[in-house]
């Protein structure tokens, strides 16, 4: 008896050693959550399993007195964290510092300062704790250091004054968004070959200052460049194209390039307008006609149809500032609603616009579908179901803003502003180039896999201008509502999708569902729940330990 149990115990260390072993030499992980939560995206495991170097990680959010919410968020930091040293091992190094507890205040604000610079901004909490109001530093944000170059990460996304959400969901929606922001940071830095885009120009686009800062905010990732189209004879060695604002036609010859780019599996992303402003009368209004780009059946061919016509909003949109009245010999300025200018609140569930802040757009039209034989057609952006769709030519009043809306005349429903089209184009000239013709040596009907991205608002990558200093604005920023919106990051988003073969843009489909507690019910079964936690336990333990003791009595008695 005493040998088969040595031989047991033998087996089982055997057994022990060798799953180790195993364990030791093939590498794998397990996600029990129902929503996957530690699971990390295919991209972001080959991003980090391909550092060469040490990636430094430090985060600042920390401190013993950060609210609960906060403190979520910093759990999902350092799990994620933990996640990227699983499959880069000493490659990613992380420490999380909490500044605020610097008790010099001059050095306290000398570093607050140098976080700003670099990009990384601090939030203020006030709270009421006991009857008086308490004001907390945080500052939800990290600094990824590599080979001596830095990028500025921004943990807490959202912004409750565009989208209209709660506290509680502006987190969550941080919380989904943290894998992506972290790898978007260490690709950012460690990327050594860079896509190339073209910024097209000559056809009356939007002018380098306009463009500046989505130019210097692409130029983190990719090589970019102003293409002046009339000089170039082909748009090969680009990666992608962006068209913004054209106002004039283009010419067969150019729209040939962009055909031919395209359906060789270059990407494109057009923001353009349907239609343009003709004429200001008096000051006080402004007459849109179509604006002729001559590429309707360019765009129709791919799959989509940009309307003659302006969208208006009633529930969500911008604001313009109109004179209501003088006091005494001043005029009395107030900002009103200009539903020309819609806030896009509603997104698809693709990547690219997954837990995107309110985006901006001006004077933006309707975009339909019509059959492409092998295009994916998804609608990316809507404005909100109280819509109003006005024809051309629309002379626009800006007295509106002054007056009350009929809701009756704002029942069009949600309306697409803009489209992603994704597979193998078939071309435009299609049965046009003949075997004469110059071009048919290398001409192709069909080509690669493409995407392409068409936007009815011309206005969404142009960044203000400040009229004192003659400075582009932050893009997205509006100076009369004082407000960022995220028009960049729908660009920067959208580039990251189109030509970033390593996909870390799939990590912001991560979903975390969010399960609040009915707080009406807390409150009613607090004593019931708090009696079940805290006494019936030690209640169940009493009564086991006395049938234990009443048995033993039983067994042993004399």
């Amino acid at each position: 008896m005493k040998k088969k149990q040595l031989i047991r115990f033998f087996i089982g260390i055997g057994a022990i050693v060798l799953l180790n072993f195993l364990a030791n030499q093939f590498f794998f992980r397990i996600d029990l959550t129902e929503d996957q939560r530690y699971t990390i995206a295919p991209a972001t495991e080959r991003l980090l399993e391909k550092l060469e170097e040490p990636v430094f990680i430090t985060v600042y959010l920390e401190g013993n007195d950060i609210p609960p919410a906060f403190k979520r968020l910093r759990s999902t930091v350092k799990e994620k964290l933990e996640e990227f040293t699983a499959y880069a091992g000493n490659n990613i190094r992380f420490r999380f510092e909490d500044i605020t507890q610097e008790t010099d205040k001059k050095k306290l604000n000398e570093r607050i300062y140098n976080l700003i610079k670099k990009g990384i901004q601090p939030t203020n909490l006030v709270d009421n704790e006991g009857g008086s109001t308490v004001e907390r530093l945080i500052i939800p944000g990290a600094l990824v250091s590599y080979e001596g170059k830095e990028a500025p990460v921004m943990l807490l996304k959202g912004n409750q004054r565009t989208k209209g959400l709660s506290s509680e969901q502006i987190l969550n929606q941080s919380v989904e968004n943290v894998e992506y922001e972290l790898a978007s940071a260490i690709r950012q830095l460690t990327n050594k070959e860079r896509k190339r885009i073209g910024i097209i120009q000559g056809y009356g686009n939007l002018r380098p200052i306009q463009m500046a800062d989505m130019i210097t905010s692409l130029q983190k990732f990719y090589d970019v460049f102003l293409v002046p189209m009339q000089k170039q004879p082909e748009l090969k060695g680009l990666d992608a194209i962006i068209v913004a604002k054209p106002d004039s036609a283009f010419s067969e010859e150019d729209k040939y390039k962009i055909d031919q780019f395209i359906v060789n599996g270059g990407k494109a992303l057009f923001f353009v307008d349907a239609l343009k402003s003709d004429t200001i009368l008096r000051g006080e209004s402004t007459l849109l006609i179509k604006n002729d780009l001559n590429l309707d059946d360019l765009f129709f061919r791919y799959g989509v149809r940009l309307n003659d016509n302006v969208i208006q909003d009633l529930t969500s949109s911008g604001a313009i500032p109109m004179t209501v009245g003088n006091m005494g010999s001043q005029p009395q300025v107030k900002l009103m609603p200009w539903r020309f200018f819609p806030l896009v609140n509603t997104f698809s569930k693709h990547p690219i616009v997954r837990n995107l802040d309110a985006v901006y757009l001006h004077y933006a039209g309707t975009i339909d579908t019509v059959k492409a034989v092998g295009i994916q057609k998804t609608p990316l952006m809507f404005t909100s179901p109280y819509s109003k769709v006005n024809a051309v030519p629309a002379q626009i009043d800006f007295n509106e803003a002054r007056l009350n809306p009929d809701p009756r005349q704002y029942r069009a429903g949600p309306q697409s502003v803009a489209y992603l089209l994704e597979g193998k184009f078939h071309s435009l000239y299609a049965n046009r180039i003949t075997q004469v013709d110059p071009r048919f040596k290398t001409f192709k009907e069909y080509g690669n896999p493409s995407k392409i991205i068409i936007c009815s608002d011309g206005d969404l990558p142009a960044n203000e201008i400040d009229p004192k200093t003659g400075k582009p604005a932050a893009l997205g920023y509006d100076q009369f509502m004082n407000t960022t919106f995220a028009n960049k990051d729908f660009i920067l988003h959208a580039v990251d999708y189109l030509i970033d073969e390593n996909g870390v843009i799939a990590a912001r489909a991560k979903e975390v569902v969010l399960r609040p507690l009915d707080k009406l019910k807390v409150q009613e079964e607090r004593l019931q729940w708090q009696l079940i936690n805290l006494v019936l336990p030690i209640v169940v333990i009493v009564i086991l330990g006395l049938i234990r003791a009443y048995w033993r009595k039983r067994k042993y008695a004399v």
